[in-house]
């Protein structure tokens, strides 16, 4: 059964299509990459599943809620982590948790069961005394999967979570979300770089707000690579640009051809 269901979602912006008649099934314990170049329409997507936006085109289900008829329910079962950091950095990592915790009705001992529990399972237990300022950027993507953690959702939605982190963070951030996965959490990653995904994951490749392929990564790229066949589908150029598949700063690049 699908713990995660878009079905026939479209979204524009007056005249212009974002998502035209997305439609993405998943189940439990896997890591989907959103794969797409910038403007594809993945933000528009995540902004769809979080509620911000809303659109009477097509249904969303999250554990088997529908977003329209019961959004506090379905929402519930979503941990999100934004492109945008959004913690309050004169706080530490610890009071950011509770603070979270609390606007999910977590209170007490269970609170704090909760915020051992996650910072354990990113290994940040040692930094809950730290202030969020005085974090490393990679430390602080991993205090802020720990709070989209705190009320044991049934998905966690990451939208481009490596933005601007250094190539080890990047690769620390990627194990671990990978990691939380094989734990029966459904991980759906947004990002627009080949490098992040691994062979037995599932990837939904979206282009011009269109799916154009849903499956997995080694079956998508066949006998080459995964960057040829995003490539084929989406072809080398965007409407901003040529279409970015990898991190420059980040070493052991695959090589195009290879993965």
């Amino acid at each position: 059964m699908s713990v995660f269901s878009v079905r026939n979602v479209s979204y524009s912006y007056g005249s212009k299509a974002a998502l035209d008649d997305v439609t993405i099934d998943l189940e439990a314990g896997r890591f989907c990459a959103l794969l797409g170049p910038n403007g594809a329409g993945k933000s528009t997507l995540f902004n769809l599943l979080t509620h911000l936006f809303v659109t009477r085109d097509g249904t969303i289900q999250i554990a088997g809620h529908d977003l329209r008829s019961h959004p506090r329910r379905a929402l519930a079962r979503l941990g999100v982590v934004f492109q945008q950091p959004t913690l309050d950095l004169d706080m530490s990592v610890a009071r950011n948790l509770s603070y979270f915790a609390a606007l999910q009705g977590l209170s007490g001992t269970h609170a704090r069961a909760r915020i051992d529990a996650v910072l354990d399972r990113l290994n940040m237990r040692e930094r809950s005394g730290e202030k969020v300022r005085d974090l490393n950027g990679g430390h602080r993507r991993r205090m802020e999967i720990a709070r989209a953690l705190i009320h044991e959702p049934d998905v966690l939605l990451l939208d481009e979570p490596t933005v601007g982190l250094d190539a080890s963070s990047r690769t620390a951030i990627t194990d671990h979300v990978h990691d939380l996965a094989e734990t029966g959490l459904l991980v759906f990653w947004a990002t627009h770089l080949v490098d992040e995904i691994r062979l037995t994951d599932e990837v939904v490749v979206l282009s011009r707000g269109k799916v154009l392929a849903h499956e997995q990564a080694k079956n998508l790229a066949g006998e080459g690579s995964l960057i040829d066949a995003f490539l084929r589908l989406t072809g080398n150029e965007t409407a901003n640009g040529p279409v970015s598949l990898v991190d420059p700063d980040r070493s052991g690049i695959p090589e195009r051809g290879s993965l």
